[in-house]
């Protein structure tokens, strides 16, 4: 699956909005193939390649997709993990599942993005002064 231009800039715009709320980070990581990987390994793996875990209170999330192998996984900073339920990400990850399975990625993860937004709102409401400490950008490790 490509993502053209108007796609990436609605993803940009989402992420955008959602960090408007909370000091959190969030991030979109799509490559075709996890390899036969576990994708929250290769999630883990991309969270500290892409430097996430270098936020100032350890509050970055990354959403990864392997786009072929239609899998998925959600992976949080230990500043969130330190506060969150262990089944913290379950409910975002079904409302993105409900579209993903309607063939609708590009809404399944702008609805995924919304999502934790708003659980990172909970637990790291905005604070004055706050920068944008990671790029809005999609990752793309294929060079889509």
């Amino acid at each position: 699956m490509k993502f053209n231009e108007e796609a990436q800039q609605r993803i940009r715009h989402a992420i955008e909005q959602a960090e408007k709320n909370t000091s959190g980070e969030i991030r979109i990581c799509v490559e075709k193939s996890c390899k036969d990987e576990d994708p929250l390994n290769r999630a883990a793996s991309y969270f500290y390649k892409l430097g996430m875990e270098k936020t100032s209170l350890r509050n970055g999330v990354l959403i990864y997709l392997a786009t072929d192998d239609q899998k998925f996984a959600i992976i949080g900073d230990q500043g969130i993990n330190n506060l969150v339920p262990p089944n913290f990400w379950d409910k975002t990850k079904e409302s993105m599942l409900s579209y993903f399975k309607d063939g609708d990625v590009l809404q399944g993860l702008i609805i995924g993005i919304e999502y934790a937004g708003k659980q990172l709102q909970r637990y790291f409401p905005v604070n004055a002064g706050d920068k944008n400490e990671l790029s809005d950008d999609i990752v793309f490790i294929d060079g889509e």
